[in-house]
């Protein structure tokens, strides 16, 4: 079993920044993917990024070059930070974990979920 909580969102204006944290208990976090998801009102739930248990990213087109995915395997910890925020990534952010290689994780859904934590971006 593994516990997440996130936490880090708020109101932020267009072009700001924002970091989102998620703490990991309950089970070996080195081994796991670890993601972040976001969902928008009347939306469907997307992927934003993935990072692997070799620390190998991925990232959805829509935040390239303005999201970073990291994880501290010491702190059981993966973070997002998002700069350059625009109103469209408004959203709530989710993070997952699955022991399962990414491919994996993301068709048949990953094993573990977080609360979520909102992130607006508005003047």
């Amino acid at each position: 079993q593994v516990q997440l909580v996130e936490s880090g969102g708020g109101l932020v204006q267009p072009g700001g920044s924002l970091r989102l944290s998620c703490a990991a208990s309950g089970s070996i976090f080195s081994i796991y993917t670890m993601s972040w998801h976001r969902q928008a009102p009347g939306k469907q739930r997307e992927l934003v990024a993935t990072i692997t248990s070799s620390s190998s990213t991925n990232y959805a087109d829509s935040v390239k070059g303005r999201f970073t995915i990291s994880r501290d395997n010491a702190k059981n910890t993966v973070y997002l930070q998002m700069n350059n925020l625009k109103p469209e990534d408004t959203a709530v952010y989710y993070c997952a974990a699955d022991p399962a290689h990414p491919i994996v994780a993301a068709q048949r859904g990953y094993d573990y979920w977080g609360q979520g934590t909102q992130v607006t971006v508005s003047l």
